[in-house]
């Protein structure tokens, strides 16, 4: 199977070397880069990607006006906006856009590798720091909570997967081992029947389980 293609715009250049190397290292084929809207536009349309990973704030042409003519032009791509805040108004003029995924720059990059994923697979990605944004937008009606079937050390890790935070972190923070970690990933997961850590988060918003 070939490798799925991405076309990053991206203004910060550091940045966007670590996204590059982190896609790269997880088996996406980079086939354009830009660090401007403008030229990212014109690249997205000219590559035609599975999926472009688009910074919010570019110059000469923001994420939004980039997602909207990409989108207007070739609905077939899947477009990620990455971005370092999680304002509402951000996140839901990205999803009016027509954004597919939005991630938050400050969490872990496998939430970015997911994203990519995801939206590459025809499907939508947000990141479990802005799920409370999406889920008031969808369900702005309040869910009162239920009765939680996790025990407290798999909240306590929940609650960490909801900041966007990754295994590693957690084991630190919470001060256990990466396998005991992963396992209670695992069994949260099971638990909500949900496919992924973005699922759970969202699932575990909607029940009231996390406040």
């Amino acid at each position: 199977m070939s490798a799925v293609r991405v076309v990053l715009v991206e203004d910060h250049a550091l940045t966007r070397a670590g996204l590059r190397a982190a896609l790269e290292a997880d088996g996406f084929d980079v086939v354009a880069e830009a660090s401007d809207g403008i030229e990212g536009e014109a690249a997205i349309l000219r590559e035609k990607p599975a999926v472009a990973v688009v910074d919010l704030g570019l110059p000469g042409e923001d994420g939004i006006a980039v997602t909207r003519a990409v989108k207007a032009a070739a609905p077939a791509i899947g477009v990620v906006i990455v971005t370092m805040h999680e304002l509402d108004e951000e996140v839901l003029a990205a999803l009016a856009a027509g954004a597919d995924a939005y991630c938050v720059k400050s969490s872990d990059a496998a939430i970015v590798l997911d994203a990519v994923r995801a939206v590459a697979a025809g499907g939508a990605y947000f990141d479990p720091r802005i799920a409370h944004i999406v889920l008031r937008r969808f369900s702005p009606t309040a869910v009162p909570p239920t009765t939680s079937p996790l025990t407290p050390r798999e909240l306590d890790v929940l609650k960490l997967i909801a900041d966007g935070v990754g295994n590693a972190e957690i084991a630190t923070r919470l001060h256990l081992g990466l396998g005991t970690v992963k396992g209670h990933v695992r069994d949260i997961l099971e638990k909500l029947s949900a496919s992924d850590r973005a699922h759970a988060a969202v699932t575990a918003l909607r029940r009231g389980l996390l406040s």
